[in-house]
């Protein structure tokens, strides 16, 4: 009998063993695939581009134009305008870099744009360059381990948000009567999601959020089915505590719902309702929570980070309008 029980011991050990062994390799693997950066700047194994899909259907000509007409504005901007490099050191030492535009005439607006998921401060510049037009200074700075910023681990815009902080700090620093519009896509929307929730300078008018996510673990918990077919639960788990372990923080916690919840400047939301990466039903729980004064605008047939490609008016007539209630001339 004692035999017998130690041999059940033995088993039931062994086979949770495996367990949290299998358990511990695929919370490393999708961490791994979905957060770290290679010494070649991709992001672990991950071949789906969510921040500037370039390649469109036969059926999306128009945005295509649109992509070609934009690019081709922004070169000729880019010619002539004052440019310099920046850098600031984040909280955990990462030196983190961007570019600021200088207004061709002397202005109190600026922008601080911030790019997506595996994406880089250029893949701003077209909206930057639309709101050079409207006479603001630009900040595009590059994320944590996006571009030419230092750092291994993607941020989620949970991480970015603190860096974002120190970011608006060196343009109150620069201009202290700035009046600044944080304008953000896709990952750069729940960056500047998740600074609103923060204590933010008197400087700060304005948010404006294009297709940026809920929460993290919802967005990857998506794709692990999408992708892998895989359930959330224990796999976003383990992914979670290989997190806390590597990277320094939740993806349980790192919610733009929440911290909206908490915002205290205007917030204008823009989706696609095309979008296959995030729902377009997300910004309609994010719009609802927030306590601000807030416009929406929902893009007809634009995918992922593509509102403005598929109706630049819209998208622009409408940025303009909504921030321009809170930014003076």
């Amino acid at each position: 009998m004692k035999k017998r029980t130690k041999i059940i011991i033995a088993v039931c050990s062994a086979v949770v063993v495996l367990l949290v062994g299998g358990l511990g390799f695929a919370g490393n693997y999708f961490f791994d695939y979905a957060l770290v950066r290679a010494e070649d700047g991709s992001v672990g194994g991950s071949d789906r581009d969510v921040a500037n899909v370039t390649d469109v259907p036969e059926d999306q000509k128009a945005e295509q134009l649109n992509r070609e007409m934009a690019g081709a504005r922004t070169e000729k901007w880019l010619e002539t305008a004052d440019k310099q490099t920046e850098a600031i050191q984040s909280a955990d030492g990462l030196k983190l870099t961007g570019t600021r535009f200088t207004a061709a005439e002397p202005s109190h607006k600026w922008v601080v744009a911030v790019h997506g998921y595996t994406s880089k401060q250029q893949n701003m510049w077209d909206i930057a360059c639309r709101y050079a037009e409207q006479g603001y200074n630009i900040l595009t700075p590059d994320l944590r381990s996006h571009g030419d910023s230092e750092g291994q681990y993607i941020g989620m815009g949970w991480l970015d948000r603190k860096d974002l902080l120190l970011w608006i700090d060196k343009v109150v620093e620069w201009d202290p009567d700035a009046q600044i519009v944080l304008h953000g896509v896709s990952m750069g929307a729940a960056t500047v999601m998740m600074v609103s929730g923060e204590t933010l300078p008197s400087q700060v008018k304005t948010i404006v959020e294009d297709c940026g996510y809920t929460d993290v673990r919802t967005v990857f918990a998506t794709e692990l089915k999408l992708r892998f077919g895989l359930p959330e639960f224990p796999l976003m788990d383990a992914f979670n505590l290989v997190g806390m372990l590597r990277a320094g923080y939740s993806i349980n916690e790192a919610s733009a719902l929440e911290q909206v919840r908490k915002a205290t400047v205007p917030m204008l939301f823009i989706h696609g309702d095309a979008d296959d990466f995030i729902p377009v039903e997300m910004v309609d729980t994010l719009y609802d929570a927030a306590p601000v004064e807030k416009d929406k605008l929902i893009v007809h047939g634009a995918g992922h980070a593509a509102a403005c490609h598929v109706d630049p008016d819209g998208y622009y007539g409408k940025v303009f309008e909504f921030t321009g209630r809170y930014i003076g001339e």
